[in-house]
């Protein structure tokens, strides 16, 4: 079986074999689309290819729409030139189900691909075609967090990005200045409306795009190389919107067991490719099951009812509260937790953790009993069905190959965000207070015993990379299993309130972080012994 166009006419063969193919007219699609483009998106990774390009597939096949999509890709050209043109834009979504069945769809729903690279002339002139289209509503990112920055780690801005800001929208190099040029040109082509939507994992996206967009738009204006009635353009909210999104949805590389199924299932050519850029792309992606995307409904050019393919439209404040609801209570915090005592104490993979008793109730306790009392409910999904699905299904689904180690990368970075807006809600409660608290100051003394760089079995491993790990290691590296009278200088950590969201002697907690630490470091085995004193 061949996965390109003339592979898929033999839907028998490819039926026969498990897969659910196509119901529509993707020749007709695909005429339409280039003609009236709807829908085009920037990225085309995995992400993409497992969520947005399945949902426009499901909407075709129910007849709702009869588009589909159109991909570009501004970073890494070899995935549209490796992956998509020898395809003829299929890809094989494998569903990976928390029971351990798969379900091998083929999508068929994205109509053309394109390199987003103006030294490309043909590529490069069919976007600005498309950008100038009246039927265009949604340009669409999912580019990573790193995609919108246009400074170093020094707050310069970059070489590519200062030559753009000189040269203009005719030869543009970084991506964000590509993207702006083609707004540029719908903009030339009668000002007409457009939703610039990030679906990026992470806070405020559309603002992150908004931002980078608009330092185009100045720049370029001041030196007279743009209208100022372009800026204007990208400023007014009924014309060129950038709405914020909450997206969810796990989607790991290119799995070695999935390829080794659909080669016996008879699928040609399944090895993945690893690009230039380190990218690893597959005629195929895997992902698991559970999937939301929560947006901010502001589309001045009007939308399809994406809502059939469950997009879930809404308000700004209700993406605001549905972000902190995942980030702050009902996921990121468990993963954090997990990553943290996976690496103590030898695990390999976040799903074998919850069938540890023990590892399995302390995450419960911090979703259920100490998170979710003080989460603002953002009504559109709800808090404890999502920490349900996320404890029963998402975390244990024994495909998904996230291991502790991958997720306790940047810890320092997440603690704040990942716990301290639980405990400002217990600081300011009139009902509660911080001493209520027992799991999350459990996690917080793990984390400065995972610091001191051995297992549970007091031999020496690896901490995954941390921008603060030169700062706050040698309070605990010198640290011996089964001293107690050295248990390191935790003070200037556990004051930190840019680690932990607040000032933990300030708020009353640091004595509880020092006495759960000091008994994880009591000797071999110690951790273990303290999960089970406290969490069974």
């Amino acid at each position: 079986m061949e996965l390109n166009q003339n592979g898929v006419q033999n839907r028998q063969q490819w039926e026969m074999a498990g897969y659910i193919l196509p119901q529509y007219d993707r020749k007709a699609m695909i005429r339409e689309t280039k003609e009236n483009p709807f829908w085009i998106h920037f990225g085309a990774g995995n992400l993409f290819r497992a969520y947005q390009a399945n949902v426009v597939q499901k909407l075709l096949d129910k007849g709702i729409l009869k588009k589909g999509l159109i991909v570009a890709e501004g970073y890494d050209y070899e995935i549209i030139e490796k992956m998509n043109h020898p395809h003829d834009d299929y890809t094989i979504l494998v569903t990976l189900k928390a029971n351990g069945s798969i379900e091998k769809n083929v999508i068929g729903s994205v109509a053309e691909s394109l390199v987003l690279d103006s030294g490309n002339e043909a590529d490069y002139s069919r976007l600005k075609e498309i950008f100038c289209k009246d039927s265009l509503q949604i340009a669409s990112f999912t580019i990573t967090e790193k995609g919108y920055s246009l400074i170093n780690g020094k707050g310069e801005f970059l070489p590519e990005v200062e030559s753009d800001f000189c040269n203009g929208p005719k030869k543009p190099v970084s991506y964000i200045a590509k993207v702006t040029s083609l707004l540029y040109a719908r903009y030339k082509n009668g000002r007409k409306p457009i939703a610039m939507v990030s679906m990026d994992n992470c806070s405020h996206n559309g603002d992150k795009l908004y931002k980078a967009v608009h330092a185009f738009a100045e720049k370029w204006a001041q030196n007279g190389l743009a209208e100022q009635g372009f800026l204007e353009y990208i400023n007014n909210k009924k014309e060129v919107s950038f709405p914020w999104t909450m997206i969810d949805k796990i989607t790991p590389r290119p799995d070695a067991s999935v390829e080794k199924q659909l080669s016996q299932d008879g699928l040609e050519h399944a090895k993945p490719i690893i690009t230039s850029k380190n990218a690893y792309v597959a005629p195929f992606v895997n992902a698991e099951e559970c999937e939301y995307l929560v947006i901010e409904d502001a589309f001045p050019n009007g939308r399809p009812e994406l809502e059939q393919g469950g997009f879930l439209f809404t308000t700004r404040e209700t993406v605001e509260k549905t972000e902190k609801m995942k980030v702050c209570t009902c996921l990121n915090p468990l993963h954090t937790t997990l990553a943290i005592f996976g690496c103590l104490l030898g695990y390999q993979l976040i799903s074998e953790e919850m069938k540890d008793p023990a590892l399995r109730n302390l995450v419960e306790e911090i979703g259920y009993a100490e998170g979710l009392p003080v989460v603002i409910d953002p009504e559109i999904l709800d808090p404890k069905e999502f920490i349900d699905t996320v404890i029963n299904v998402r975390i244990p689904n024994p495909f998904m190959p996230d291991s502790p180690q991958r997720i306790a990368t940047d810890t320092s970075q997440k603690l704040a965000v990942r716990f301290g807006e639980t405990i400002r809600a217990y600081a300011s409660s009139k009902n509660r207070k911080v001493s209520d608290l027992k799991k999350i100051p459990l996690v917080f003394a793990g984390w400065l015993r995972y610091l001191v760089g051995t297992d549970d079995m007091g031999h020496a491993f690896s901490l995954s990379p941390d921008p603060l790990l030169d700062t706050i290691r040698p309070c605990v590296e010198k640290i011996k299993l089964g001293d107690n009278e050295n248990t390191g200088d935790l003070k200037p950590i556990l004051s930190d309130a840019r680690i932990f969201g607040v000032d933990l002697y300030e708020v009353g907690m640091a004595d509880t972080v020092c006495g759960y630490f000091k008994e994880m470091c009591a000797g071999k085995g110690a951790v273990r012994a303290v999960l089970e004193k406290y969490c069974l």
